[in-house]
């Protein structure tokens, strides 16, 4: 009847007006972030729906149980009036990439306290989104691994400057064919003047020929390794660190330790 086709009409048109008012819709918003590293620069990621209207676009950075914002940018420029000033000179989005969808927060000069629970919320033309992430801060740097000789025999040094929270350290000594040599090490622990930091260095004493050492430092947002391999000719050192996400899983070898050693002259010779 002529009654419900008007009934229905208004239903839209009332839905329409709805969606009007409201303007909006959500859009997608993803935060992803790494261990951030005391004293140095640190990006919080965010990545949004691309909107080629700069002027509707509005980010929003906040920190939880922090009163002001962290960073606010909207109509292509930042608006810091609202900003805390705990993060006053130390933030910046990439406002050249905005307009692609990143809406990441450049961190400078990360203090141990930045950590916590952020929000990245995000108002385009299209609707708004918010995603939320852990932020964890630390100390951590890539070991120096030497060999000191002396009238007593050499002696293996592992060092890095700079660590926190104190990290634990382990060695591993393989022979030539993979077996496990006895060994045993000693680690030193040093404040760092000036802040919380401390620098480790851990000596392993009466190395031999034709084997290989593997120094491990690692606390719980970074693990670093420095590995030595050390024949009648020559000595060859390596080092990597790797950052512990929150979000990933560890993946092991499942060789023993001294086993996937015999692959390193391999991978010594690729690099």
């Amino acid at each position: 009847s002529m009654t419900t086709v008007i009934i229905i009409l208004a239903a839209v048109i009332a839905l329409i007006i709805g969606f009007g008012v409201s303007g909006k819709h959500s859009i997608s918003v993803t935060a992803l972030t790494s261990p951030g590293n005391i004293g140095q620069r640190s990006i919080l990621g965010c990545t949004f729906e691309p909107d080629i209207r700069m002027d509707s676009i509005v980010i929003q950075w906040a920190k939880e149980g922090v009163a002001g914002l962290v960073h606010e940018f909207k109509g292509g420029k930042d608006h810091l009036q609202e900003q805390d000033p705990s993060f006053q000179g130390r933030t910046a989005v990439f406002a050249d990439q905005v307009m692609g969808g990143n809406a990441s927060l450049e961190l400078r000069d990360v203090q141990l306290s930045d950590a916590g629970t952020y929000q990245c919320s995000v108002t385009t033309a299209r609707g708004s989104g918010a995603a939320v992430l852990r932020y964890r801060t630390g100390a951590f740097s890539i070991p120096v691994v030497q060999v000191e000789s002396s009238s007593r025999g050499d002696t293996l040094q592992c060092a890095a400057p700079r660590w926190f929270p104190r990290p634990a350290v382990r060695w591993t000594a393989c022979g030539a064919t993979g077996e496990h040599l006895p060994h045993a090490a000693s680690t030193s622990y040093q404040l760092n003047p000036g802040n919380i930091t401390v620098r480790v260095v851990s000596l392993l004493p009466n190395v031999t020929a034709n084997a290989t050492y593997t120094c491990v430092i690692e606390n719980s947002i970074a693990k670093a390794v420095g590995i030595i391999r050390v024949t009648d000719f020559s000595i060859t050192k390596v080092t990597n660190l790797q950052l512990v996400n929150l979000n990933a899983e560890s993946v092991s070898s499942s060789f023993p330790a001294c086993r996937w050693m015999l692959l390193l002259p391999l991978y010594l010779l690729s690099i």
